[in-house]
């Protein structure tokens, strides 16, 4: 049996003539398997086979044989097909327009088609998405998912038909993306898999690319509840201002609000597995007087429409100036996560535009608000990218010399959060 639990962590205390009321939301799941009785899936692989994927060779070969691996972690009766993807996008596997019923004779008949490939041309990743799309189309009710592969960044077509396939693509499928190599863009794929409600991750070298798609698979293979929305209530004259997820990774879900009546609209959050995630949500609601409290808002947790569980955001005003300046200590430290995040992403908009004294004070935020949270990983990713003077106030200095994986890696890797176990 599914279930979903969602717990509210905030300081419910506002000061004298505020509006705005934060909360953190904690939504875990459990006996979201899918594996008897379950709805219906669909699993696809878009392998780059642009013709730079033969330099070095390891790479075309590395992901054909990453692509047979994940071929065998498909489960029986899990729909599935392969898509090539170059200046083009056809399908490898099945014949025809139709996926197939994962099988013993069905894999291994797709591995045999996968290792045939070979790999030319250029790159229009939209074509590849849009391929992917026309696949799903009329299994509307159905958990669909892709891993999208890459070495590089998509030239053959113009931003703006990325941009339109992309949004045509938005609610058919879910696609995490991969990047090999050093010569694609992190902005690239992390677009399209925000959109698509995926992930984004910078594998170092080609032969790391089995290990990271039998897992991907692995994750997707599990996850048997689809259709899941956070489905947001507020009273009248108070609004949503925010919706972000902050667990595991940073996901702003604000701009995708779905209205279903004047006071509530949904959040959509793709298909789960057994897992926990966090949502910081943010109310603006009419400033009362001193003793006042109201129901801010209610976060329902809503699978095809059917509430499976909810939690309630108060908010009460006070002139006790220690409760209302209290610290939430869970809230905090996502609020932590995101500075981070921005302070990496700022640091780059502003190398990549030549400005390096923003990117130095960035890169130094950063550098410091990793510090402070003890987040040693980002702190290593730093430290590959910039020389560290002194970590507690952000002193650094730009290397003159970055290794390109290392700075895919920091930049793709911003977005990814570390999970503070709330302590209520």
């Amino acid at each position: 049996m599914t279930t979903f639990v969602a717990e509210t962590y905030q300081n419910e205390f506002l000061a004298v003539g505020a509006t705005r009321i934060d909360a953190l939301v904690s939504v875990s799941a459990t006996g979201t398997g899918n594996i008897a009785g379950g709805r219906e899936s669909a699993e696809l692989v878009i392998v780059d086979v642009s013709g730079s994927m033969n330099f070095p060779r390891t790479k075309i070969r590395s992901a054909i044989a990453a692509t047979c691996e994940a071929i065998d972690c498909i489960r029986d009766d899990v729909l599935f097909g392969v898509i090539a993807g170059d200046d083009a996008a056809r399908l490898v596997y099945p014949g025809g327009d139709k996926l197939v019923p994962a099988s013993p004779t069905t894999r291994q008949a797709a591995k045999d088609a996968v290792r045939k490939l070979k790999a030319n041309g250029g790159t229009a990743i939209g074509q590849w998405l849009s391929l992917a799309r026309y696949m799903v189309a009329d299994r509307s009710e159905c958990i669909s998912h892709a891993i999208l592969l890459t070495d590089g960044e998509n030239q053959n077509e113009s931003p703006e038909e990325l941009a339109e396939a992309l949004a045509s693509c938005e609610g058919s499928f879910q696609c995490d993306c991969r990047g090999v190599g050093a010569d694609w863009v992190v902005s690239e794929l992390r677009t399209i898999a925000s959109t698509l409600l995926g992930t984004v991750e910078a594998i170092r070298a080609p032969e790391d690319l089995a290990a990271d798609f039998t897992a991907t698979m692995a994750r997707a293979m599990a996850r048997g509840t689809g259709n899941v929305a956070l489905r947001v209530w507020t009273p009248m004259g108070a609004r949503v201002d925010l919706v972000q997820q902050v667990s595991p990774t940073l996901e702003d879900l604000t701009a995708r609000r779905v209205e279903v009546t004047d006071l509530e609209g949904d959040y959509p959050t793709g298909a789960w597995s057994d897992e926990s995630r966090d949502y910081h949500v943010s109310f603006e609601v009419p400033a009362r007087e001193i003793g006042d409290e109201m129901l801010a808002g209610r976060i329902k947790l809503v699978v095809d429409d059917a509430v499976v569980s909810e939690a309630r955001v108060r908010a009460v005003w006070t002139d006790d100036e220690a409760k209302s300046t209290r610290v939430n200590h869970e809230l905090a430290h996502y609020t932590g996560q995101a500075e981070l995040a921005r302070a990496i992403d700022d640091a780059y908009v502003a190398r990549r535009s030549g400005d390096l004294e923003t990117a130095t004070r960035q890169f130094g935020e950063a550098v410091r608000l990793a510090h402070e949270a003890g987040d040693t990983y980002k702190l290593q990713g730093l430290a590959a990218v910039v020389d560290i003077e002194d970590p507690a106030t952000g002193t650094v200095r730009l290397k003159q010399r970055v290794d390109a994986l290392d700075d895919l890696a920091l930049e793709a890797g911003s977005v990814k959060t570390n999970r503070l176990p709330p302590t209520g």
